[in-house]
């Protein structure tokens, strides 16, 4: 506005101007008209009287023409030398003495007497602009003088146009006095409320919701600001309420992230990592590492990183990969397996470190709102070792448990077959040795499948009820039943059982099958002439302040074969025999199995052995002592520790 308000009152003032100078100029020429009109006609009525030196005729004849017009500003006679001899209206005929100053009248350069038209000049006087005419007195051919005349200029003329420069002038100033207050006035009171707003926009744009601005102002401008405030504080309380959802929200995902099995990390595009939950952290040791914003690949395992460069790559550029199983043999041995599963993205691979182990891993691609970019890669890490664990431990039982029923079974129908078709043939002794053959098989066979159902039944998810178990009866028991398979091979069975022995915490017939199992194996693989000797004594505290609970050992020691140290870690292991290696004697290879699950599922304890091939093997467990206030079953947690060494093996009494 400003500088249109500029243009117009310059154009204007430009055009009023041009009109005033061009009124100016068609006035000056008018007189410069006039003037030499009236010079022509004065010289003319002059010339013949200043010719016969009538000088007073002249004057009053010049005074009478000045006297009746306005227009004449001065009417001045000089002769030939240039000599004022008569001048009106300041000159006057005088008395000429030696004291009369001489008046002459400085010619124009460019003026010519014998012109035939007058000279015409214009100068400025201080009352305006003057139009001189010099016209040159001639008579005869004879060169008189000169006649100089002053025009006044056209005072209407003069009065309008210098009226119309000052309106003008007045004009241009006011307009720029209204523009400058103008401007002022909107600086004051619009420029900067609207910059104080644009500065309030911007910031609610960052996010600065505490903005506002305090100016008094009314009218629609006013209405806007109190608008602007109004919204601002809307959007700070909406901020906060968002925040608190936010927040709120945050701390359920994080605590669900945190808590779930299994492990969870978010990457960017960049591979680099965003979160981490703690089971992921512990599934890699990284709880002490600040592992936020590095490259995942450069923290993975070395199996892992191999298995998942390209396929992390591929899934931060938008591709689709497939599924993969790969297992890491040693350091050096690598073999893959790919499979198409359900869910893209999905890997099983076997670790070597930290720990062994095998994990799932299914990347995910995180996408924007529009489905349109990658925004990152969401990764589930699944520890499935137990999981495969389970499903080999379950591939080897149902395979040792199809070979140890197809080897009676086979006996048991190869004999009988004999007996059906050469039964006639044989004699009564092969006939009974036969039948003993069958009915031995048999017996193993029903050994092996009563061994599988109590197994079985074992790990089911049965509850059992404990309650005061005296391992006084328990052991005798146990002695009836073997007594006479001992004397039968010849070996001492004994029991050393301490006096006043409490009674424990436990299930009488699970206890009972362990010390079962524990005698019926020293028997097997004691020579005769050997000795099993049952304990049961009460362990002393280590200190009289200790908190932890009584407990009582129980112990089953032979004099057998032993045990070699590569076996005793996979003695408890199903279908494991020793027979295996040493070729001797018939076993399921599950009675161990059974002692440990009832032990240490079912009691909380631990089995523990300490063996020497060729001198003997001790098995030994410890039951907590029964307290009047003990709960009927055993609690889910207990604690156990590295129990001291079993007591000597001591000569066995009657």
């Amino acid at each position: 506005m400003a500088a249109a308000t500029l243009a117009v009152s310059l154009f204007m003032s430009g055009l009023t101007f041009w009109a005033v100078n061009t009124i100016q100029q068609d006035a000056r020429l008018n007189d410069t008209r006039f003037g030499r009109d009236l010079g022509l006609l004065l010289a003319a009525n002059v010339a013949p009287l200043i010719a016969e030196d009538n000088l007073t005729e002249v004057a009053r004849f010049s005074s009478r023409f000045y006297s009746t017009t306005s227009s004449v500003r001065y009417l001045m006679y000089a002769d030939v030398e240039g000599k004022i001899f008569f001048g009106i209206p300041y000159s006057e005929p005088q008395v000429k003495n030696s004291l009369t100053i001489e008046r002459t009248i400085q010619l124009p350069e460019n003026y010519a007497k014998d012109a035939d038209r007058p000279m015409v000049r214009q100068h400025l006087t201080p009352n305006g602009e003057v139009t001189d005419v010099f016209v040159p007195l001639n008579q005869d051919g004879k060169y008189l003088g000169v006649l100089a005349i002053g025009i006044n200029p056209n005072a209407t003329v003069a009065a309008s146009s210098n009226l119309t420069r000052d309106v003008t002038i007045a004009v241009f100033i006011s307009i720029w006095a209204m523009v400058i207050l103008g401007a002022v006035f909107n600086a004051l009171t619009i420029t900067k409320p609207i910059k104080e707003l644009l500065v309030g926009v911007k910031n609610i744009a960052t996010g600065n919701f505490k903005q506002r601005i305090d100016l008094p102002l009314g009218g629609e401008l006013g209405e806007l600001i109190c608008s602007f405030n109004e919204m601002a504080e809307r959007l700070e309380r909406y901020e906060e309420q968002n925040i608190e959802e936010m927040t709120a929200e945050k701390a359920k995902l994080d605590t669900l992230v945190s808590t779930i099995a299994d492990g969870a990390i978010l990457l960017d595009t960049n591979l680099q990592l965003l979160l981490v939950n703690p089971a992921a952290r512990r599934l890699f040791s990284w709880e002490n590492k600040d592992v936020i914003g590095r490259n995942v690949l450069h923290l993975f395992p070395p199996e892992l990183t191999v298995t998942l460069t390209e396929p992390l790559y591929q899934f931060a550029v938008g591709e689709q990969i497939e599924s993969h199983e790969i297992h890491f043999q040693g350091s050096s041995q690598l073999t893959i397996h790919q499979e198409m599963h359900s869910t893209p993205g999905e890997f099983r691979v076997t670790l070597s470190h930290p720990s062994p182990r095998t994990v799932r891993i299914l990347l995910t691609q995180v996408f924007d709102q529009y489905r349109e970019t990658v925004k990152g890669i969401a990764m589930t890490v699944q520890d499935i070792t137990r999981e495969v664990e389970l499903n080999e431990a379950k591939s080897q039982f149902i395979s040792n448990v199809s070979h140890e029923l197809r080897t009676p079974l086979f006996n048991i129908k190869s004999f009988i077959e004999t007996l059906t078709e050469f039964g006639d043939d044989l004699t009564e002794s092969e006939r009974r040795e036969f039948l003993e053959t069958a009915n031995h098989e048999t017996d193993r066979l029903t050994r092996l499948v009563n061994d599988v159902l109590d197994l079985s039944r074992l790990e089911s998810s049965r509850i059992y009820h404990f309650d005061a178990v005296d391992l006084g009866q328990l052991i005798d028991q146990t002695l009836r039943t073997y007594q006479l398979n001992a004397k039968d091979k010849n070996i001492e069975l004994y029991q050393e059982i301490e006096a006043n022995l409490p009674t424990v915490l436990g299930h009488y017939d699970l206890l009972l099958q362990v010390i079962t199992n524990l005698v019926g194996n020293s028997l097997k693989f004691t020579e005769s002439g050997g000795r099993i000797v049952i304990r049961a004594y009460k362990l002393r505290p280590k200190s009289e302040h200790s908190r932890k609970a009584s407990q009582v050992r129980i112990e089953v020691s032979d004099t057998g074969i032993g045990i070699d140290a590569e076996d005793q870690q996979a003695i408890f292991d199903r279908f494991f025999r020793v027979e295996n290696r040493v070729h001797t004697l018939e076993g399921t290879g599950l009675g161990l199995s059974i002692v440990k699950n009832i032990v240490e599922e079912k009691h909380r304890s631990k089995v523990h052995l300490i063996s020497e091939v060729g001198v003997g093997t001790t098995f030994w467990f410890e039951l907590d002592v029964y307290q009047d206030s003990s709960l009927e079953s055993l609690p889910l947690e207990q604690e156990s520790g590295k129990s001291s060494q079993p007591q000597s093996h001591t000569t066995p009494t009657a």
